[in-house]
């Protein structure tokens, strides 16, 4: 076995490394600065950006959960898809609310659309127009009171029952035709989960 040298310094005569100047020592620090801000910084700020969304839509998601009446606007695709409410386009004044307990769920939905629409509506309820009797309230008083809606007085009420086999929806639908141009539909579909 062999016996490891020690190691030998150099020439005493021979400089070691230069010593860092000012300058050059600032710069490397703040690189090295700048390193370490993007590091964290960035992924800090893509957390805090984040947080900020989920607890808005959070929010979003409360209000519209926590609606007690109708709301302005469309039903989303999924509900218009769930309750079978083919709302056709264009339709004006479009308000929806859905209910939900372990018995039945329930969309309500109103709008108003052209005469065009309104035979877009029926056919994608699977009827036509002359399914609709006169004066015929199809939507229950129950109905009514949960939603606001008043089909007394004057009008031209226009009505149907839509009645499908589970777990297919049911729709009781009004129509009131005073203006036949842009008639105004009002739609309840029930399901039972």
């Amino acid at each position: 076995m062999t016996d490891s040298l020690p190691h030998q310094a150099g020439p005493p005569d021979e400089p070691g490394p230069p010593a860092e100047d000012r300058r050059h020592m600032i710069r490397r620090r703040s690189l090295t600065l700048l390193i370490i801000v993007l590091l964290i910084g960035i992924p800090a700020g893509y957390l805090v950006i984040s947080a900020n969304q989920s607890r808005d839509s959070g929010r979003e998601k409360e209000a519209k959960y926590a609606a007690t009446g109708m709301t302005e606007g469309w039903p989303s695709k999924l509900q218009r898809r769930i309750y079978e409410v083919p709302v056709p386009v264009p339709s004006d004044e479009v308000a929806y609310y859905e209910t939900n307990n372990w018995r039945t769920s329930r969309l309500y939905v109103q709008f108003e659309t052209t005469a065009a629409g309104l035979d877009a509506f029926l056919a994608g309820l699977g009827v036509d127009r002359g399914a609709l009797e006169r004066d015929r309230i199809a939507i229950s008083d129950r109905a009514q009171r949960v939603t606001g809606w008043e089909f007394g007085g004057s009008g031209s009420w226009w009505g149907l029952v839509n009645e499908q086999r589970d777990p297919a929806p049911t729709q009781d639908v009004v129509v009131n035709m005073d203006n036949p141009d842009h008639p105004m539909v009002y739609v309840v579909s029930r399901t039972v989960p």
